[in-house]
């Protein structure tokens, strides 16, 4: 056995003095739609929501060992690293100071409170993460205190290695392929590192937003790349730059390894696996389940295991999340309406709508002096071939009907 997987396994058997593995479910409507057997590695389910407490958890052990006088450590985070951390340091008793970015969503900072006590000091500081990053070293060097990386450190890979240790641990047989998200590669690289001297070792496919694929642009580089933008909406995946540590394990991997999913099809995702399964996932989490239709041809009679690496949802994010899933399949759709200001016009344009079409949106105000005026309209049906027949009738009766939906300057500003 390799020094890693020995290390792995060790800081596994100590997490349990933490908390109990987390399941490993097998998933039936999964595995009918994908005609496979998939797994489920239910990370969601840890004490915070993620796989993040098992990488603060083995850095933090490590590091008291080495030196039981230090008292003070130090993370910069979005969410789930924090709350991973917050929770160790109430465990161990020592003082967390944890910066976390202005626009970090309130559920999480909440939660990291809770979780963290008396023992540890949340800063809110910086609009992106480098800036709250680059505050959070700060604070170290000027109070000699102790930072624990969020993914680019090497107890940290450890640590989230740990969660092969458990898959191993709780099947019989070696799946044939495991999935897994990747942001800052900390879950990605220390998995990787584990069954890299395994015999019996499964496939591994990755996964990452569309909007921060940062690991396949530097696997094609073939060296680390730092995106000029990043799109932030899976917020516990959204990372411009892989770390240090985590590109030197995974470099050797294809970039036909990597899949990067579409944000808003994530969002279809997170919506199925809530009303069919129950099961509440944030998007980082959900990655590893969205991907599976970009390779059910490669899994058909396989057995796959999917981790689903967290569950920090702000339910204030639903309807956002909602609306993301229905224009993604074609469901909802924004138009400008250019409407004759004449009595009548609006009543004749309502009696082109379908049975299925429903407003779910309508803004308009009546302009002095003008022939025609602009209506802003929202349309939901069950359908997509819907809003085909509508644009034909709309054609006929020589309405001015223009598809907002794609266009994400007008949009943002008008929805």
């Amino acid at each position: 056995m390799s020094d890693f997987r020995d290390a792995a396994q060790r800081a596994c058997a100590e997490m349990r003095s933490l908390f109990a593995q987390t399941p490993l479910q097998h998933n039936a409507h999964l595995s009918a739609k994908y005609e496979a057997e998939i797994y489920l590695k239910r990370e969601d389910l840890s004490p915070v929501r993620s796989y993040k407490i098992r990488g603060a958890f083995n850095a933090l052990n490590k590091a008291l060992v080495q030196n039981p006088d230090q008292k003070t450590f130090v993370c910069a985070s979005a969410g789930n690293h924090a709350q991973g951390m917050a929770f160790v340091c109430n465990h161990f008793n020592v003082q967390g100071v944890i910066f976390m970015p202005v626009t970090t969503p309130a559920q999480k900072i909440e939660k990291t409170r809770i979780f963290g006590g008396s023992n540890v000091e949340i800063i809110l500081s910086g609009d992106y993460f480098d800036d709250t990053l680059a505050q959070a070293q700060a604070y170290c060097a000027e109070k000699s205190a102790r930072f624990l990386s969020p993914f680019d450190d090497d107890d940290v890979i450890e640590g989230q290695a740990s969660v092969a240790v458990e898959i191993d641990e709780e099947m019989s047989v070696c799946p044939d392929l495991v999935v897994l998200p990747v942001g800052g590669g900390g879950l990605s690289a220390g998995i990787t590192r584990y069954y890299s001297e395994k015999t019996d070792a499964p496939e591994l496919v990755f996964t990452e937003p569309a909007g921060g694929a940062s690991l396949k642009a530097a696997l094609q580089q073939g060296a680390q790349v730092t995106l000029p933008k990043v799109n932030n909406f899976v917020d516990g995946a959204a990372v411009a730059r892989i770390g240090d540590r985590n590109f030197e394990a995974l470099k050797h991997c294809s970039p036909d390894q990597v899949y990067p999913v579409s944000e808003d099809r994530l969002c279809t995702t997170m919506i199925e696996m809530l009303n069919i399964e129950g099961i509440v996932l944030e998007p980082a989490g959900a990655l590893s389940i969205d991907v599976l239709a970009d390779i059910a041809d490669q899994i058909k009679g396989k057995t796959v295991v999917c981790v689903t690496s967290g569950g920090n949802f702000d339910f204030e994010r639903l309807p956002e999340v909602k609306e993301r899933a229905q224009k993604f399949l074609g469901l909802k759709k924004y138009f400008i309406l250019r409407l004759p200001q004449r009595p009548g016009a609006l009543k004749d344009f309502l009696g082109l709508l379908g049975p299925k079409d429903d407003i779910a949106r309508f803004e308009y105000l009546k302009k002095s002096a003008r022939n025609f005026g602009t209506v802003m309209i929202g349309i939901e049906t069950d359908d997509p071939e819907n809003f085909i027949a509508l644009d034909r009738r709309i054609n006929a009766e020589g309405f001015d009907l223009r598809d907002i939906t794609n266009d994400a300057a007008i949009a943002e500003f008008l929805i």
